[in-house]
């Protein structure tokens, strides 16, 4: 049996998967991320979790293909990672090093479109050559994939649909440095900065008031419970991700959207009108799209980590 690792680097956690290399996920843990001393240790925990787990297991090395990893912010394609956010890393050559600190193979990516390729090799978009994922959290990003490759740009900053500029009336810059863009407004932040904004501006009645916290769980809530303000709110997130959808598949054309990330927990209710307001603004040629939520939750980043070291990419 031949097996390979993914790995998620986050700036809290570090989520590591075994599996075999046909896609059977073996076992799956976590490790903290130790960003003291310029993030110096985060490497060398990872291949120390990674041989220890090879030791536990009684795994010959041969037997492993290598490892993959994802990590935040632009990633070139021999793996050096540009510019993680949250981690204290410039140019940081991380398949280079966690290969010769492992004596594995190593290939890695952005996390969003690492994540990406996980869902098409065992989640929502399996069996589809053509995809858009959107994972909607804090951000909005989206992994392009075209005949079975991610689509990554000349600086590894493709896919960046977050920042398609969609409003002329906000006055605050968006995190990027840009005003108006999709992630103002669609995006688990956007929602609740919307909310904030209507509640202390207007005095209209609304669920949201009483809530302890104005989250985008509670935003959602209050929308399906048939509260009218949070439902405009709900309704304009979705006005201008279906827009950007539109705009995503007037140049990609894609089989199918997935979306993902904490906001996905909305379920069904957020495809059919992200759909609706797609098929409004998208050309006609392209209103056959499919949609659908993601399906392998926090753990489509190790899936897709390992998917790159057994090469699912055609």
């Amino acid at each position: 049996m031949k097996y390979c690792f993914g790995v998620d680097i986050g700036g809290t956690f570090i989520k590591l998967g075994l599996f075999t290399t046909e896609g059977e996920l073996l076992d799956k843990w976590e490790i903290k991320t130790r960003r003291e001393d310029s993030s110096s240790h985060i490497l060398p925990d990872i291949a120390d979790a990674l041989l220890g787990k090879i030791k536990e297991k009684g795994i010959e090395k041969g037997d492993v293909a290598g490892i993959g990893f994802g990590t935040p912010g632009p990633v070139t394609e021999d793996g050096v990672a540009v510019c993680p956010a949250n981690l204290d890393w410039v140019n940081k050559p991380v398949a280079k090093e966690l290969s010769d600190l492992t004596g594995l193979p190593c290939r890695g990516g952005n996390d969003v479109n690492v994540a990406g390729l996980g869902e098409m090799w065992r989640g929502g978009a399996k069996g589809y050559k053509n995809a858009v994922v959107v994972p909607i959290g804090t951000g909005v990003g989206a992994a392009i994939i075209v005949n079975g490759k991610v689509i990554i740009g000349a600086t590894g900053a493709a896919g960046e649909i977050g920042h398609i500029h969609v409003d002329n009336e906000i006055k605050e810059a968006c995190g990027c440095g840009a005003v108006g863009c999709v992630e103002q407004f669609s995006s688990a932040t956007g929602l609740v900065r919307m909310a904030k904004k209507m509640l202390i501006e207007t005095d209209r009645k609304t669920l949201l008031r009483d809530a302890d916290e104005v989250t985008a769980k509670a935003v959602v809530d209050a929308a399906k419970a048939g509260d009218k303000a949070a439902d405009e709110i709900f309704d304009k997130f979705c006005d201008y991700l279906g827009y950007s959808f539109a705009a995503t598949a007037a140049v990609i054309d894609p089989e199918i959207f997935i979306i993902g990330g904490g906001v996905s927990k909305a379920g069904q209710v957020l495809v059919d009108r992200v759909q609706t307001y797609f098929k409004k603004y998208v050309w006609p040629g392209r209103r056959d799209v499919k949609f659908a939520l993601a399906e392998l939750g926090n753990d489509a980043g190790i899936y897709g980590a390992a998917s790159m070291v057994i090469g699912i990419e055609k």
